[in-house]
């Protein structure tokens, strides 16, 4: 069996008096990708920012790459090897897309083939044309690659994407897809939120289902494919 790269252990957490997440676990393996999936406001994004470190955990224990993550700030946290697409991608606006991707290269762990904008352009070809043009001249396309591309420059062992193609064209989500694909396939761990159910079973190797902060059913793709009640019942398809 793969050893763990993530282990969130009884992750629980709070906004102000107001609890989110109760005892959320999971387990993403080096080269695996994963899904968390759940109706808006179950807890997902929540779970992300707090194995981010964005947003403090009241309880629980974070681990990565055999590292406890639990209470570190989040630099320190992307620095150990996370890198994060976040929900409304948050890119530069006033540095062109060339500028986005050079201003988060690095290679901590000396990776010895490590990202670079040659790759990136490989990846995300659109980019490439758009290389001088500034983030707020893009389509959302156009910056949820942005978005990837300056996640990858960070050389992660791990890639988040939260809401990975929410609201955009449906020629654009197949090329990220086709993209976390090719990812996967480089052996890169990734855990992916979006509401594509269909795809990401393909796409995915295992998927953990929240409701109201709780993990209620987690399988393999092949458990998912053949559960359409569960589908229902939490996932609304």
């Amino acid at each position: 069996m793969a050893q763990d790269l993530l282990s969130v252990e009884g992750l629980e957490t709070a906004y102000g008096q107001s609890q989110v997440l109760f005892g959320v676990s999971l387990r993403i393996a080096e080269g695996q990708v994963a899904t968390l999936l759940g109706r808006n406001g179950m807890g997902k994004t929540t779970t992300v920012r707090s194995i981010m470190g964005m947003t403090a955990a009241k309880s629980g224990k974070i681990h990565f790459a055999g590292r406890l993550l639990t209470g570190l700030p989040s630099y320190r946290i992307a620095q150990a090897g996370i890198g994060l697409v976040p929900e409304g991608r948050q890119i530069f606006p006033n540095l062109t897309v060339r500028e986005n991707l050079l201003a988060t290269a690095a290679n901590r762990r000396h990776a010895k083939d490590p990202w670079t904008l040659e790759k990136i352009f490989e990846l995300l070809v659109n980019l490439r044309e758009r290389q001088n043009h500034y983030g707020n001249q893009l389509s959302g396309g156009e910056q949820q690659m942005l978005a990837i591309g300056r996640a990858l420059m960070t050389n992660p062992r791990l890639l988040i994407l939260d809401e990975a193609t929410e609201g955009l064209a449906p020629l654009i989500r197949v090329e990220i897809y086709r993209s976390i694909e090719r990812l996967k396939a480089a052996g890169l761990a990734i855990l992916v939120i979006d509401k594509d159910v269909k795809t990401l079973i393909r796409v995915a190797d295992l998927h953990y289902m929240l409701e109201k902060g709780r993990v209620v059913w987690s399988g393999s793709s092949v458990e998912l494919a053949a559960n359409e009640d569960v589908q229902h019942r939490y996932l609304g398809v």
